[in-house]
This record gives structure tokens, sequence and C-alpha cells, in this order.
């Protein structure tokens, strides 16, 4: 039987367990998947802990997984397009994290040549929550934005994104990360005493949008003394602050036809996600762990273990 990665009560890193689950058949307008890589992402450490109860149901033992990448095996009835031994990358909420997975056509997109499996399968999550926000905040040529937690996974595909759209992207994080801030072409700001006067410093003409993937009552200070308008600063980590403050908390709807086009501009080299390190399933906990503890660079990726 394939194995996933499931708990079975809320809790820390350590309820996360291997499970066996039945082999999936393919519904109508569905494929099975053999999976090859899952990313990790911090909505699945809010499920697992149990932040996310009253907002997304859970049924124990719950699979823990966003996103994937892998190889057909199936197709069911109604499905065009796809074929067994075909390589995709796609999207599954809480549902990827295993060997094999049944999911819907049209929430694969064809994985290109050039990326790895590891990248992607930790694509999906972040960089359409990355592209979707800028979407919210209408970020376009000549932006001057400023992006909180620039060095994680949200945070580091939205600076690149930010200059896709001909924008200027100011990137917060510890100054260990700066260079690496540096290379996707951001400009890296230090956290702490002064954070606003160095942003500015950065931004002559000011800061026309702010993106907060932190979620700290830093980067909403900060973000409402140097964005004028409300409706151009957004929060994907701090509900409350969203409600409060009439901030923007971007609906994050996924799309295969989004995600194809993110995975064209890594194909091109264009979006250069980076993956800090790949564990193999059995050791979810220790993922989670990591990235619960923070300055997780860029993601982390699970995969069956061998």
């Amino acid at each position: 039987m394939p194995k996933a990665v499931a708990i079975h009560q809320f809790g820390g890193p350590d309820v996360l367990g291997l499970v066996d689950v039945p082999e999936p058949v393919p519904g109508p307008g569905q494929v099975t998947v053999r999976v090859r890589a899952v990313g990790v992402n911090g909505f699945d450490c809010r499920v697992r802990s149990g932040g996310m109860r009253g907002r997304y149901p859970v049924e124990f033992p719950q699979i823990i997984g966003n996103e994937f990448a892998g190889v057909v095996e199936r197709t069911g009835p109604e499905v065009t397009g796809f074929a067994p031994g075909d390589e995709v990358l796609g999207f599954a909420v809480m549902q990827s994290g295993t060997e094999l997975l049944a999911v819907g056509a049209d929430q694969i997109t064809a994985k290109p040549p050039e990326l790895s499996w590891e990248v992607a399968g930790s694509l999906s999550a972040v960089g359409q929550t990355a592209d979707i926000a800028l979407d919210a905040l209408r970020v376009g040529q000549g932006d001057t934005v400023l992006v909180h937690a620039a060095a994680g996974g949200v945070g580091s595909l939205a600076v690149q994104l930010v200059r896709e759209r001909g924008g200027t992207a100011i990137g917060s994080a510890g100054e260990h990360n700066h260079e690496f801030l540096r290379s996707l072409g951001a400009l890296p700001v230090a956290y702490g005493p002064g954070f606003a006067d160095r942003a500015r410093a950065l931004a002559p003409d000011g800061v026309d949008a702010a993106l907060d993937c932190h979620g700290g009552p830093e980067a909403l200070a900060v973000s409402l003394e140097l964005v004028a308008d409300r409706g151009r600063i957004a929060t994907i980590a701090n509900f409350r602050a969203a409600a409060q403050e009439g901030i923007v908390m971007p609906q994050v709807v996924r799309s295969a036809e989004r995600l194809a086009a993110l995975a064209a501009l890594c194909a091109e080299g264009r979006l250069r996600p980076h993956v800090e390190a790949v564990l193999p399933f059995a050791k979810a906990a220790e993922a989670h762990h990591r990235l619960e503890q923070g300055h997780v660079r860029g993601k982390l990726v699970l995969v069956p273990d061998l």
C-alpha cells in the first residue's frame, strides 16, 4: 500500500508519522500521480498544530501537504491532455503528502524538463500565493514594494515577481540573508531599530506597496508607516491585522494556468526558487520543526522514502 505523511491528532511536529493508505483509483476528470516531491509550507504546520480548526475541516488520519510533483500513472474517464508517463506538478490541499495521489486534471500542469523534482514539487503554494498577492496589490511598472520575510518561501519568489512586473523590491531579512536577496534582484534591509528609516532610504520616491509574509508587529507597523494606501498593504500571515487595520488579505485561489506560467518563468531562468533541504517522508517531523523555528531560506521538500 502507498505510504502517506499524516497526523492522528493535533500537536507538535512529533504527531506526524507515516500511514498506509488505499491505492487511489482516478475518478472522472482525475489522474493518479506517483509523487516524487512534496513542498513543506507554513499552512501545513498550522493545520497540524490545530491552528486552522474552524477554518479547515480535518478528518483523522489527515494527510499533510499542499503541492507536489510526480509522474502520471493512470488517467480516469473524461481526461484529455495527460497520459501515463507524463511528468507534472500541481496542487492538492492537504492531500499531497503521499506516494500515490488521485487529483483533478485541472490541478496539474506539465513539468518543464528544466525543473528539478524538488523545485517543481515546491513551487505551487509559494509561487501562486506570491503572484496572487502582487495582483491584489496592483503591483506594476515602476512600483517600489517592501516584502517582509523576503528570504522565505513566498517572500523569495515575491521579490523576483516584483522585478518581473517592472518594479523594485525591498526585502527585509536577517543580515545573513542579504547577499541571497541581492542575488534575487532585491534591495535588502535589516529588521530592528531604525528599520523604517533604512527602508525609506532605499526608496527616495516612496514605498508604493508592502507584502507581509512574516506576521509580526514590526512588519505591520513599518508597512503602515511607509505605505499611504492601506489597500496596497497585504498580509498572508496576520489575519487579525487584516481585519483590524483594513489591509488586504489576498484570497488565494490556485489554478493550473497560473502554475504553468510560473513554471515557464522558472524554466526560462527568470524565476529561481530556492530549496534549502530535501528530506525523506520519514523525517517530516524534522522538516516541520525546522520550518517553525524560522530562518529557512526558500523551501524545505519531502520525498518518498527510498
